[in-house]
């Protein structure tokens, strides 16, 4: 059964924050000055972001749950529609507001729905994307006849200056090595909050333009490659990582580290373009694909330092799409990991430069233990 994306929403919430606000909004860790933030910002190329944050005090304007019932309240796929519409909810995110219920239960608590099919999905980048596929299985099977699928993520909350201690001592190789900032200060100063959201349905809009889903694939190597972001836990010397319940196989001096968000920046920097060639591969082989065919290339990457990167290694595999028909919007919006996807699609769904038979290609990498996400979309009138 064809399945149609409806609408696609976006909320961020307050004013955007800027690169020389950051810290102040974030606060310096036990008061200093990062020397490697300005490094990072020139490396990632983001002007702005969003943070559920009063700039003023620091604390939370908006819970997880919250920025995820406002994107869902902002979908418009037919006049008429509300939330209490639903029949499937699927929610995915990294950084839910408890360790449990479900986020998906929380948001449906936010939105007041009396009754309705709620699924969390858990992860990193791709916790949006398995949201995504649950709710098109779904609708495909013909179990539900709509579904909203989410992405959400509350990162300002664990960047504050109160949740960190400082990583980084030694920048005095950052300038030609960028990388090594990803460990600690890339994060801090990347990450953004944002919540996005699909509508999907058995039917196409009568009036405006749709999204057919033609295909989805998640593809993962984490069989093949150890753990390279993570947070509730530390690695070892052997790749493995000790969970945050292991108080006695956690080492004294890494105990206050346990919950702060790491990312191992040599195996990033190793696997993340060659792991998306590898699954590139596997699903041009599986649906025939070719890269004249896609009007649009939509990606998700965490920082512009890897654009270059995945471009060619789409061009070593023979599948060149030009820097013309790349769509991204990290640079006003910031990463905002599983939401991210949701909110470049939101942007050009409503920007006016689709027209029906353009097709789309969206590609979703997360670096948690090397995954990936390719989904081909067709315009429909």
């Amino acid at each position: 059964m064809d399945v149609f994306i409806n609408d696609v929403s976006a909320f961020l919430p307050n004013k955007p924050v800027t690169n020389d606000a950051i810290e102040a909004v974030l606060g310096k860790v036990n008061g200093l000055g990062s020397k490697a933030k300005r490094i990072v910002l020139q490396s990632n190329q983001i002007k702005q972001r969003y943070y559920a944050l009063d700039p003023a005090s620091g604390l939370l304007t908006h819970t997880n749950a919250q920025l995820t019932a406002e994107a869902i309240r902002k979908l418009n796929p037919y006049s008429g529609f509300k939330p209490t519409d639903i029949q499937c909810l699927c929610c995915g995110t990294t950084s839910p507001d408890l360790m449990f219920p479900g986020h998906a239960l929380m948001v449906q608590g936010e939105l007041g729905l009396e009754t309705c099919e709620s699924i969390t999905t858990s992860g990193i980048c791709l916790s949006g994307m398995t949201a995504l596929k649950y709710a098109l299985m779904n609708v495909a099977s013909g179990l539900v006849s709509n579904a909203v699928a989410t992405g959400s993520e509350l990162s300002s909350s664990y960047m504050r200056a109160q949740f960190l201690t400082p990583f980084y001592q030694d920048t005095s190789d950052l300038e030609t090595r960028p990388e090594r900032a990803f460990d600690a200060d890339f994060l801090r100063w990347m990450l953004s909050d944002g919540a996005g959201s699909a509508f999907l349905s058995t039917k196409k809009n009568s009036k405006g333009l749709s999204l057919k889903v033609d295909w989805m694939d998640v593809i993962s190597y984490a069989g093949k490659l150890e753990t390279c972001m993570y947070a509730g836990g530390v690695k070892q010397a052997d790749g493995s990582v000790v969970g945050w319940r292991n108080i006695e196989g956690i080492a004294p001096e890494s105990m206050p580290h346990r919950f702060s968000v790491r990312q191992d920046i040599k195996l990033l920097d190793r696997e993340i373009a060659r792991t998306m060639g590898m699954a590139l591969s596997t699903v041009i082989k599986k649906h025939g694909l070719r890269a004249d065919s896609f009007d649009w290339f939509l990606p998700h990457y965490s920082s512009a330092y890897f654009r270059p990167k995945f471009y060619d290694e789409m061009k070593k595999i023979g599948f060149e799409i030009p820097y013309s028909r790349w769509f991204s919007n990290l640079a006003e919006k910031g990463n905002t990991g599983s939401a991210a996807i949701f909110i470049i699609l939101e942007e050009i769904f409503h920007s006016g430069r689709l027209e029906p038979g353009r097709k789309l290609l969206c590609f979703i990498p997360e670096s948690g233990r090397f995954s990936h996400a390719f989904i081909g979309l067709t315009v429909e009138g």
